[in-house]
């Protein structure tokens, strides 16, 4: 592996404050050579994740350092080229961004970013741009949580809060390809057919239905086996009541932004972080094998909400996240 003398200067994606989509602005900058375990990737695309708009705002659990903060965990593209010690790429390999990304110093939107090679996995041939910019954070976290952390097996009926998200999406079909039930919440309404056409079992408009009493009725009386919940605060005790007794809670984001605990116990309670799983060797090759099985067969397919054209639609691409308006992904391309 070679490396280069000098890496290109590049178009980032900053923020010198705190706040929303109006404070990211796109600067020139001079990226380092790649060391001898790091590589220059040149971006195709960027994923969006509800993460980066928490972190731009200051209210993610690490902080920015200000100014000139970068922004951003998922990308696919090209490498351009690799430090001499690097084994697993060479230049031309197609690329995701993986884990261990550390938002502020080595945020992916930009048009080149220079990164370690712990922090990419490969992109199979056959997954386009859009795809590969998509697919890590959300299914790896749906694995992680689902399978992992909660044991999810065929004939589990799984609750899934949330579930217009990137993550909720990328739930259902996880759920699906192992043979269990995924019931999915939303808010709003005219997204449930895009859910159900995803491949939920049933669809739970939260806030015109009982959730709990929902989910019991469509589980025979039962209740569900797990919850996968995003949400959390004082929501949290209400979804869980639609559990089983002796259900499993998975909470992998506090969207509520509260703390809330279920009080219908017996139950098994998991706070899931992916990183604390693909950080691992044995959790990264799992996890990226998981995810490249399904995208290379074609039963992972993300749901892209809306493909914004450039670096200057940045914050039109933040503000539609923040609008919660979408299903599935936001996708800028390069």
């Amino acid at each position: 592996m070679t490396n280069t003398a000098q890496a290109p200067a590049a178009r980032a994606v900053l923020f010198d404050s705190l706040g929303g989509p109006d404070v990211l602005h796109i600067e020139n900058v001079q990226l380092k050579a790649p060391g001898p375990t790091e590589l220059l990737i040149r971006v195709e695309a960027l994923g969006l994740n509800r993460a980066e708009a928490l972190f731009r705002a200051g209210e993610y659990y690490y902080l920015p350092t200000l100014p000139g903060s970068r922004l951003g965990y998922e990308a696919s593209g090209v490498v351009e080229a690799a430090g001499a010690d690097v084994t697993g790429f060479a230049p031309g390999d197609l690329v995701m961004t993986g884990p261990g990304i550390e938002m502020g110093t080595q945020g992916v939107y930009g048009d080149r970013v220079v990164l370690p090679e712990s922090a990419l996995v490969p992109r199979p041939a056959a997954v386009d741009a859009i795809t590969g910019a998509a697919a890590w954070l959300t299914y790896t976290t749906a694995y992680g949580g689902l399978i992992e952390t909660a044991g999810m097996r065929p004939g589990d009926h799984v609750l899934i809060t949330g579930a217009s998200s990137g993550v909720g999406t990328a739930a259902i079909q996880v759920a699906r390809r192992i043979g269990a039930v995924p019931v999915a919440t939303t808010r709003a309404a005219s997204k449930k057919q895009a859910l159900l056409d995803l491949g939920a079992e049933h669809v739970i408009v939260a806030g015109a239905e009982d959730v709990a009493k929902e989910t019991r009725r469509v589980t025979g009386g039962a209740g569900a086996d797990i919850l996968f919940d995003a949400i959390g605060g004082p929501e949290l005790p209400h979804h869980a009541a639609a559990l089983r007794t002796h259900g499993t809670i998975v909470v992998y984001g506090w969207l509520n932004g509260r703390i809330g605990f279920p009080m219908n116990w017996p139950q098994t309670i998991h706070t899931y972080a992916n990183m604390a799983l693909t950080t691992t060797p044995d959790g990264f090759r799992r996890s990226t094998a998981f995810l490249n099985a399904g995208l290379r067969d074609g039963g992972f397919r993300p749901l892209v909400a809306e493909v914004f054209d450039g670096l200057d639609r940045i914050q039109d691409a933040h503000r539609l996240m923040e609008s919660n308006a979408h299903t599935g992904k936001i996708v800028v391309t390069l």
